[in-house]
């Protein structure tokens, strides 16, 4: 099963600020109310960490937005062994409208471990669909979400780096190319190549521009305007040995 029990029975919440992505975290006006006493304790712990405090109508209880992601959570603060059904009823709506989605019960006492995993299997829960995280208290199991939901952003954040890093080296790779091509044509230089890719374009683009188009946009010479034409339109021209 997705949880952690020999985690939340025996760590103490580190109350350790996150380095990185911060975001903003949705309560639900309902869990607001039903919750008072512990308001100043996740209003502080998320200021540590950089993340704004909305009360909001909302279905799960919360929704944390982190480095453009969203994560919902619902958190069941009190198992009570003898009415589990409304508590998976909800879970399992929730579930389908949330792509990141996870609850967050506290089971301080062996007899509350117990009866939620018999009532897991009962219930007929898919394993992590949704991820349950047991805790042994509200403090814990909030510090438990801010790290779910910070980490989640962290990793969306290095893979978006990672994609624009491959994006950045294919540019090169394909700059390069481009170089390579066009300064093998007689008498043209990087100078020449830069000039005719911001003024023209592609290699595709150069070969279908007139001479008069290349002196138009460009400050080539005419003699230059008319080899790049004749070599890229001509395959007898390319293809020939020149003698310069």
């Amino acid at each position: 099963m997705d949880m952690h029990l020999s985690d939340s029975s025996t760590s103490a919440p580190s109350h350790a600020t996150l380095s990185g992505t911060g975001g903003v975290c949705l309560m639900r006006n309902a869990w607001k109310g039903e919750h008072p006493s512990v308001i100043n304790f996740i209003s502080s712990f998320l200021s540590a960490n950089s993340f704004r405090l909305n009360f909001v109508p909302i279905a799960p209880d919360f929704i944390f937005n982190c480095g453009g992601l969203s994560v919902a959570f619902v958190f069941v603060t009190n198992w009570d062994c003898n009415n589990v059904s409304l508590i998976f009823s909800r879970v399992q709506k929730l579930r389908t409208q949330f792509a990141r989605f996870y609850v967050i019960i506290t089971l301080p006492a062996k007899q509350q471990i117990d009866s939620f995993i018999q009532s897991y299997f009962k219930f007929e829960m898919v394993i992590g669909k949704p991820t349950f995280v047991p805790v042994q208290d509200i403090e814990m199991g909030f510090e438990k979400m801010v790290k779910i939901a910070h980490s989640s952003g962290v990793y969306k954040q290095q893979k978006i780096g990672e994609k624009l890093k491959a994006e950045r080296k294919q540019l090169v790779q394909g700059m390069n190319f481009y170089l390579k091509v066009v300064t093998s044509i007689p008498g043209v230089d990087n100078h020449d190549a830069n000039a005719l890719s911001q003024a023209i374009g592609s290699v595709q683009a150069i070969a279908k521009a007139s001479k008069d188009q290349i002196l138009e946009n460009t400050d080539l010479s005419a003699e230059k305007a008319e080899m790049i034409s004749r070599f890229l339109r001509d395959p007898k021209f390319y293809s020939s040995p020149k003698i310069t």
